[in-house]
């Protein structure tokens, strides 16, 4: 699934991902493909993809999340 996620400053990423942990405004959630679409916002914490074995985290501070045909998008406010 494609994930991208952008600041009002600037592109962060956009590529291909096998899952997302984000951290939502009632907890932790995990996003994999075929995700039902949902939309939701985040609180400041880990935003932690996994590409193969390798996983990479981005503290983002607050933002939305769209998930829709296997692409998910974060509006992030800022990444630290």
């Amino acid at each position: 699934m494609n994930l991208e996620i952008i600041t009002p400053e600037k592109n962060v990423f956009n590529g291909e991902v096998d899952s997302v942990i984000l951290p939502g405004k009632n907890g932790q959630f995990q996003v994999l493909k075929d995700h039902a679409p949902m939309v939701s916002t985040l609180k400041t914490g880990d935003l932690v993809y996994e590409i193969g074995n390798k996983k990479e985290t981005i503290v983002v501070d607050g933002g939305v999340l769209q998930v829709f045909n296997n692409k998910v998008l974060v509006l992030a406010e800022a990444v630290v």
